[in-house]
C-alpha cells in the first residue's frame, strides 16, 4: 500500500513514527496489534459518537448481515433511515444515500450545477469537502482569483471552475459574487470547519452566505459530513436559523459503517436520476448493513440523553484544559463534542492564515508523548479530537493530566 496506509491521513508523516495497527476496540479504548491499550479521541475521525462496538449497533449489524451483505436493490432500511433523518431536517424532504462523504459532496455539486445551469463553485481556503477533483483546489495568487489544483492529477480545466475564498472575509466574498455572480452554481461550506483545525465561524458571517447566495441565485450547500448529528439531532447550520439548499451528511449517520447522503427539498432532489437528468448511481448505495448501523445509532441518539452526556463531558474538558492552556501556551477550542488542541497562544483562529505554523512542531512532540502513555489523538496537528458517550469523567481527567505532563 502506498505509504503503508489506505488513507494518507492515517500515516504519521507529520508527527513522526509509524502508524498504529488496531486489533480490537470497545467503548473509549482500543488495543493495537502488539497488545497495547489506548484511550481513543480520534473515534474513526468522528463517526463513533457512541464509542467503539456499541452493543446495540453491533447487534443490528450482525442481525442484518445474516440476511445478506448487499442487495444492489431497494430495502426497507433505506426508508427507515430516511424517515429518521428527514424528520429532523427543516430544509429537506428528500434524501439520496451514497457510500461516503466525498460521494455526497460530488453529488451535491453536480446537482447544483444541473439545477442552475451554471459551472462555478465557491469553497473556502482550509475547508475540506472530500477528494473529488473540484474540491482539491487552493487559492490562486490573488484574493479574487480562480482556484489552482492542489493535487497532481487534477486538471487545471477543472480547478478553474472552483473559486477559493478566505474564511470570515465579507469584502472578498462580496467582490467574488459581484464579479462572477451569474456563473456561480453553489457555495459550499462546513458550518464548523474541522479538517484544518477547528475554525469556529461567526453566525453572522454564515448568515451572510445565505443572503448572498439567495441574491445571486446560487445554491448554499452545508457540508455537514462532520457536524450532522454530532452537535445535535440534525443539521448544525439549521440550529442557527439558516436554511441551506442542500445538506451533505456522512460519518455519524453510518454509525461506523460507510454511509453518506445528500438531502434537500423536492424541487431540487427531483432533478436526480431516475426522475431527473442529473445522473448519480452507486452499486453499494443504500447498503443494508451500513443502514442498520446508522439506524441503530440514530435511534440511540434520538431516544436517550447522548447529547447531554457529551456536553457534560465537554464542560469537564473545558475546565481542565482551560487551566493547562493558560500555563502552557496552548489554545483549547471546543464546539459540542469536537475539540482542538492548538499549540499556540492568542485568539482562536477563524481562518487557515491565522494558524501559527510553529504549532505543528509542538504537536508532533506532544503526540508521541501521549501515544507512549496510552492516549491516541489524530496524527496531525490540524485534525480535531472527538468525544463519545463511551468516554468517562475519568478518561477526561486522564487526558488532561497527560496533556499537561507532555507539554511541560
Amino acid at each position: 500500500m502506498p505509504g503503508g496506509v489506505s488513507s494518507p491521513v492515517r500515516a504519521f508523516k507529520s508527527v513522526g513514527g509509524t502508524p498504529v495497527y488496531f486489533e480490537s476496540a470497545g467503548g473509549s479504548r482500543f488495543k493495537d496489534a502488539d497488545g497495547n491499550t489506548y484511550t481513543d479521541y480520534c473515534m474513526s475521525w468522528g463517526p463513533l459518537i457512541l464509542g467503539h462496538s456499541h452493543p446495540k449497533v453491533i447487534e443490528a449489524v450482525c442481525d442484518t448481515a445474516k440476511k445478506g451483505l448487499s442487495f444492489g436493490a431497494c430495502c426497507r432500511l433505506e426508508i427507515d433511515v430516511a424517515e429518521i433523518i428527514l424528520s429532523v431536517l427543516e430544509s429537506a424532504d428528500r434524501i439520496r444515500f451514497v457510500s461516503s462523504g466525498t460521494e455526497a459532496v460530488m453529488t451535491a455539486l453536480r446537482l447544483a450545477r444541473g439545477a442552475t445551469g451554471r459551472d462555478k463553485i465557491i469553497k473556502f481556503e482550509g475547508g475540506y469537502h472530500g477528494h473529488a477533483d473540484a474540491m482539491l483546489v487552493k487559492a490562486g495568487s490573488g484574493l479574487v482569483t480562480l482556484g489552482q489544483s492542489s493535487s497532481r492529477g487534477v486538471p487545471e480545466s477543472v480547478a478553474k471552475d472552483t473559486i477559493v475564498c478566505p474564511f470570515d472575509d465579507v469584502a472578498v466574498l462580496d467582490d467574488v459574487f459581484k464579479k462572477y455572480g451569474d456563473d456561480i452554481a453553489a457555495l459550499i461550506v462546513e458550518p464548523v470547519p474541522a479538517n484544518n483545525g477547528l475554525l469556529l465561524q461567526r453566525p453572522e458571517w454564515l448568515g451572510h452566505l445565505r443572503t448572498l447566495t439567495e441574491k445571486y441565485g446560487a445554491l448554499l450547500i452545508s457540508d455537514e459530513v462532520i457536524t450532522g448529528f454530532r452537535m445535535r439531532a440534525g443539521s448544525y447550520i439549521e440550529s442557527l436559523g439558516i436554511r441551506p439548499d442542500l445538506i451533505t451528511l456522512g460519518k455519524v449517520i453510518g454509525g461506523g459503517m460507510p454511509l453518506g447522503a445528500v438531502a434537500g427539498p423536492e424541487r431540487l432532489m427531483k432533478k436526480l436520476a431516475p426522475i431527473g437528468d442529473v445522473y448519480q448511481a452507486g452499486t453499494l448505495s443504500g447498503n443494508p448493513v451500513s443502514l442498520a448501523a446508522g439506524k441503530s445509532t440514530l435511534q440511540i441518539l434520538s431516544e436517550g440523553s447522548a447529547y447531554e452526556i457529551l456536553e457534560k463531558l465537554g464542560n469537564t474538558l473545558d475546565a481542565k484544559m482551560g487551566e493547562i492552556a493558560q500555563s502552557c501556551g496552548m489554545t483549547y477550542i471546543r464546539k459540542g463534542s469536537i475539540f482542538w488542541l492548538y499549540l499556540a497562544s492568542g485568539e482562536p483562529p477563524r481562518s487557515t492564515k491565522a494558524i501559527n505554523p510553529k504549532s505543528a512542531g509542538r504537536y508532533g512532540a506532544m503526540h508521541k508523548s501521549l501515544l507512549d502513555s496510552g492516549i491516541y489523538l489524530a496524527p496531525s496537528a490540524y485534525e480535531v479530537g472527538f468525544l463519545s458517550t463511551a468516554h468517562t469523567e475519568g478518561d477526561i481527567a486522564e487526558l488532561a493530566d497527560k496533556v499537561a505532563s507532555a507539554l511541560k
